[in-house]
């Protein structure tokens, strides 16, 4: 392999003598310097890249210095690298579509004389569209975004537009957004951003400092601009006339913001959409709405595994590797990764597609026949993108062709369902398919390809314009015919004449030197040679026979010559008629590619659903306000997925005012992250309109997902691990709201215990207090676990109204040989241990280690000030514990205490003197002792 790729890869030599060296350098040097763009100059056979960009290619892809070759001599050489097609496609499709912190440039040229031919950046891939995805479908439509921040006292308005020039949609929308951007950042996860447009002024002040940290947390490219493109001067003339239909509602629309116009105005100058007419009254725009889908930032996104990484080790690895299953090229596959990043907050809408994907569940042979009728469906939306464009041939149109005449297969499979959703697929699908495929619409498309195409020739590979279409082309044609036909009654008759075989001895060749010629081998030369020198005349002599011709051959191929170049021109010409005839189809064929690829994502689920070990079930949808989370044998669909794994499944139970608010404690290793993912996950697919991976499921719509899993740092940009925890915890505190979904994994565990644990149950009690959200809280922190019992006080009895409840996953310990079995099940009541040492058994740590960290445990346990909450009436054999108290005597102890540092922290020191102060503190101690009477646990302070 390592030799194929090297053989591919080779690098080419860099031809170039001194002159043009000279002046390629002298020209190079008056490049701008931009240190993001990676400029490729085309040398026709190969491409070459100069300066610091040899050396990151270099570096980057050949990854040796080697590669490098000085152009030029003494202090005025440049570096360069030369670099072959194959290598070039390589490059660029990792710099569009995997990193997200470089442009690309190509230029043509020679000498000093170069002008730039195409451009890109990560958001804007149309120029290089057939180098990117000329073997490969396209996965993501990329997404360019500009931002027009503007601080104000009470928080920041942000001026927000989009453009997405695949589907040709321009969005708008202006929103308050907090110190953290959190809506900025859910609204860019959820239209799949690349690229973002910031002005130049940006960047100073802090709070655009953290803009730019949630960029770069998307994973976004950030552009910067001058201040004077984000303007809204002639943007409605501009978009009269990109935008289809009347200027009227588009002037109502663009009135109805004070900052997104100018953020349009700069995409429309960057991306040059007026540049290309071919856009001209083919873009459409809308109010972007953020409360249109379920929230999702990246740090969920990454938590939950959503979308693919490089780092996967198989597909199964991400929710949308285990849910494409899509067979259209492309289109189902795009769709799909659009919806992972939009679930769905309305019901009906859920329920809608719950009720398709399980008519394709309950009917396995309409979802086969379905499938197999969609696998022979083209990428629609980037063949209408190339014939819009007009870069497309009879190719893009034949395939066009080919996937229409599929649609009537597709519609009669859907009729012959029967079921209980009939009419919802005759409504959704059936009635649009009908308009769609009428002689008005498709079917005058496929008449169309019918008459002007030669399909006969396709299975030739070529794609030709059938004579009979024209009747310039079939007169053209009649006399090339006549010609061939002259040409080969020539060479019967020269072959009579020479007395040779016609084909065998005399053959007729027909090259771009000299048109049609006779060619005899060396061999039978001789025999002919008088007749050679005198009839005919002796074009060249080689090694494969002697070519030579005579007036009359000559004459005929020279007509025939013209006759085809005309013929050419004349189907070159109709080619290009055909492509601007199929334009004027495009609204029918958007229309049908959403059908299809929709039709092709829900086949997806319900074929997931359907073929997985254990069968995925339908869940039942409620309002935010109303109704629980409640997931019976829950299981984590990618986990199970993976070979290695028998998953055992857990119930959750988020219930209003009895467990809303989960603290799930246990071992290392015993499957709490795990179990606090799946819930999550659970929820997406649900309403992204999936089947979920339950024995039974009844979910409560969520407006946003927050999730604080896993500890991730970026010390690149200065950005500790733990810093990075109370990063993201901050924006659950701002952005989550009671019809949010909390998910937190070991909180506080970057600082100090006591520090640790302190934020821990602050942000609980935040949580409980003013969020309300459904959370599920897995720590190690086990004294968290007394959230739950402190119901006694009044001030508290908000936490009954939502509910704290203890779970823990269990584990075994055998009590001769100590050892640990992980059990994986989540039960109700807190865990009172950790198991630390037992995993490092596991991970084989020298004997005398394990024995001094339990010695050292014992000792810690010992001196501890409070002793630990333990619902199990047996405590585990090894777990130390000097005292234990009763639970109630526990809550009630805990909410004297709490009464007591409340008012504490309320007297106004600042304005007492120290005589009163100190009354003060003793009247609060004397209370506090009194109440200490009736708690045991409260007794051992004083």
């Amino acid at each position: 392999m390592d030799e194929n790729f090297d053989e591919q890869n080779k690098l080419p030599e860099l031809k170039l003598d001194a002159k043009q060296a000279q002046g390629f350098l002298s020209f190079f040097k008056t490049l701008p310097n931009d240190p993001r763009a990676v400029r490729f100059f085309d040398r026709r056979d190969y491409y070459t890249a100069h300066g610091e960009n040899a050396t990151f290619i270099a570096k980057t892809y050949y990854r040796t210095t080697t590669a490098l070759r000085k152009l030029g001599s003494g202090s005025n050489g440049l570096s360069s690298v030369s670099v072959n097609k194959n290598m070039f496609e390589i490059i660029t499709r990792d710099l569009l579509l995997e990193r997200t912190d470089h442009t690309l440039e190509l230029y043509e040229g020679s000498g000093s004389n170069w002008r730039l031919v195409k451009s890109a950046s990560p958001g804007n891939l149309s120029s290089f569209e057939d180098v990117l995805f000329a073997n490969n479908e396209m996965q993501d439509t990329p997404v360019v975004v500009a931002l027009l921040p503007n601080f104000r006292e009470n928080g920041c308005t942000v001026g927000f537009s989009y453009v997405d020039l695949t589907k040709r949609i321009l969005g708008l929308a202006e929103f308050l957004d907090d110190s953290h951007f959190t809506n900025v950042e859910s609204a860019l996860v959820a239209l799949g951003c690349k690229e973002c447009l910031l002005p130049l002024e940006s960047g100073k002040s802090s709070e655009c400092r953290t803009l730019s940290d949630a960029l770069t947390r998307c994973g976004v490219m950030v552009t910067e601009r001058k201040k004077t493109e984000f303007k809204a001067r002639d943007l409605v003339q501009d978009l009269g006339r990109l935008v289809k239909g009347s200027i009227e509602p588009v002037r109502d629309l663009v009135s109805g913001f004070e900052f997104a116009p100018a953020a349009l105005g700069a995409l429309l100058s960057y991306a040059e959409l007026l540049a290309d007419e071919g856009n001209y009254g083919n873009y459409s725009i809308c109010r972007y709405n953020l409360g249109s889908y379920m929230r999702l930032d990246s740090a969920a996104m990454r938590a939950l595994n959503v979308l693919e990484s490089k780092t996967d080790a198989n597909k199964n690895f991400s929710l949308f590797g285990l849910m494409n299953r899509t067979c259209t090229a492309g289109m189902g596959k795009r769709l799909l990764h659009m919806w992972l990043k939009q679930p769905l907050l309305d019901v009906s809408e859920i329920n809608s597609r719950l009720d398709l994907v399980q008519a394709f569940v309950e009917d396995t042979e309409l979802r086969q026949d379905l499938r197999q009728h969609l696998r022979r469906i083209s990428d629609i939306e980037r063949l209408m993108r190339n014939i819009q464009r007009t870069r497309a041939g009879l190719q893009h149109i034949v395939k066009l062709y080919q996937s229409s005449i599929r649609v009537p297969h597709i519609k009669s499979a859907l009729e012959k369902y029967d079921g209980q959703f009939s009419s919802l697929i005759k409504e959704r699908y059936l009635d649009p398919f009908e308009l769609l495929t009428d002689d008005d619409h498709s079917n005058k498309f496929i008449s169309l390809v019918e008459t002007s195409v030669d399909l006969d020739q396709l299975e030739n590979g070529e794609y030709m314009i059938s004579p009979s279409y024209d009747d310039a082309l079939a007169t053209l044609k009649s006399e090339q015919e006549s010609l061939e036909r002259q040409i080969h009654n020539l060479h019967k008759q020269t072959a009579f004449d020479l007395d040779l075989p016609v084909d065998k001895a005399l053959k007729l060749d027909k090259g771009t030197q000299f048109g049609h010629v006779f060619r005899i081998t060396k061999k039978e030369e001789p025999k002919v040679r008088k007749k050679l020198s005198t009839q005919f005349i002796v074009l060249e002599t080689r090694k494969d026979g002697v070519k030579f011709t005579n007036t009359k051959l000559k004459k005929l191929g020279d007509q025939y010559q013209k006759v085809l170049e005309e013929y050419k021109n004349c189907q070159k010409e109709l080619v290009n008629r055909v492509v601007q005839t199929t334009a004027t189809f495009s609204e029918v064929f958007e229309h049908l590619a959403g059908f299809l690829s929709e039709l092709d994502v829900l086949l997806s689920f319900a074929d997931l659903a359907s073929s997985c070990p254990t069968p995925y079930t339908r869940p039942r949808i409620t309002p935010p306000d109303v109704g629980d989370i409640v997931l019976e044998g829950s299981r984590h669909p990618c986990v199970e997925a993976q070979d290695w794994v028998n998953f055992i499944p857990n119930d959750c139970r988020l219930v209003r005012g009895k467990s809303w608010f989960q603290i799930i404690t246990g071992p290392n290793m015993g499957g709490k992250s795990t179990f606090i993912r799946q819930v999550g996950v659970n929820i997406l697919m649900a309403q992204v309109g999936c089947f979920v991976p339950c024995e039974k499921a009844s979910i409560s719509v969520r407006d946003c997902i927050f999730a604080r899993v896993g500890a991730g740092d970026c010390q690149l940009r200065g950005v500790s691990t733990f810093m990075q925890e109370m990063l993201e915890t901050a924006s659950i505190l701002k952005g989550a709201t009671e019809n949010s979904l909390v998910i937190i994994d070991e909180l506080g565990r970057g600082t100090s215990t006591y520090d640790g644990f302190g934020l821990a149950w602050a942000i609980c009690e935040h949580i409980v207090e003013a969020i309300k959200a459904p959370t599920l809280f897995a720590t190690h922190f086990h004294e968290l676990t007394a959230l739950a019992h402190e119901n006694g006080n009044y001030e508290l009895q908000k936490k009954q109204i939502v509910g704290v409840a203890n779970y823990h996953v269990s584990a075994h310990i055998d009590s001769s040989s100590r050892k640990l079995t992980m059990l994986y099940k989540v039960e109700p009541g807190a865990c009172d241990q950790s198991f630390g040492i037992h995993v490092a058994e596991f991970a084989n740590f020298p004997e005398s280690v394990v024995a001094l960290a339990r010695e050292k445990a014992a000792e810690l346990e010992d001196f501890s000030p409070t002793s630990i909450i333990s619902t199990d009436a047996g405590q585990e054999e090894g777990s130390k514990r000097k005292r234990g108290y009763d639970a109630d005597d526990i809550s009630r102890g805990a909410a004297k205490a709490h009464k007591f540092l409340k008012e504490f922290a309320e007297l106004p020191l600042e304005t007492m003197d120290l005589k009163q102060a100190l009354q003060q503190v003793t009247k609060l101690k004397d209370d506090l002792q009194k109440d200490a009477n009736n708690s045991e646990w409260l007794q051992q302070f004083f």
